[in-house]
This record gives structure tokens, C-alpha cells and sequence, in this order.
């Protein structure tokens, strides 16, 4: 099977964080006491892409995941992935960028002296 360069240049963390959710999937699966090819017939996929779910293969596609995870009943915390209120580094960043103070415009100003 041949490797893509971004798979081969996808970092560790990356590596190691598909591969967990690759093993959890594997787990939800065996505790709900579900088959390989049960699984892989209710998530429309083939049984070969879901033996690369399980080991967290970074060249299956997200869809794919998203597919198992809902015939699985996770599907709900993926919505959460990337969600605005889990990214502490974003919102310091727009803090950053936050005005030290506030003016208001000059016709803004003018307007409200004029009585408008």
C-alpha cells in the first residue's frame, strides 16, 4: 500500500491520537458485543476499511470515522473536535487582539451632541 507524503509527514501526536481513537473504536465495538462484519455492513463500509479504522490508519477518510462512530451511537462528540469553547489557545489569541479601550467614532459624536 503506498503512503501519501502528508501521512508520512504527519506528526507523532497526530499519529499516536488516531491511533487511540482507532483502539477505542475497537473497544466500543467489542463491548457492545458487535462483529467486524456487522459493524462494517452498518456503517457502509467494507470490512478492509474497517480493520484500518481500528489501527487508526491516518489514509482513511474522515467520512469514514464519522460512519463508524454513528453506527456505534459516538457520533455526537465529533461535532466537538475542533469546538470554539475547547481551544484555550484561540481565545487568547483574540484577547490579545482586543482593543485597550473603546472610542467612539466622530460622527457617532456628533450625532449624539446634536441631540439625534
Amino acid at each position: 500500500m503506498r503512503v501519501s507524503k502528508s501521512q508520512a509527514a504527519l506528526p507523532l501526536p497526530a499519529r499516536r491520537a488516531l491511533k487511540k481513537l482507532g483502539m477505542d473504536i475497537s473497544i466500543a465495538r467489542r463491548r457492545r458485543g458487535i462483529t467486524v462484519a456487522l459493524l462494517s455492513e452498518r456503517a457502509f463500509i467494507n470490512r478492509r476499511s474497517l480493520a484500518r479504522v481500528e489501527k487508526g490508519d491516518a489514509g482513511v477518510s474522515m467520512g469514514i470515522y464519522a460512519s463508524v462512530l454513528f453506527a456505534l451511537g459516538m457520533v455526537d462528540r465529533l461535532g466537538d473536535l475542533a469546538d470554539a469553547a475547547h481551544d484555550p489557545l484561540g481565545r487568547a489569541l483574540a484577547e490579545e487582539q482586543l482593543p485597550k479601550r473603546v472610542r467612539m467614532r466622530k460622527a457617532l459624536m456628533l450625532g449624539v451632541n446634536r441631540g439625534t
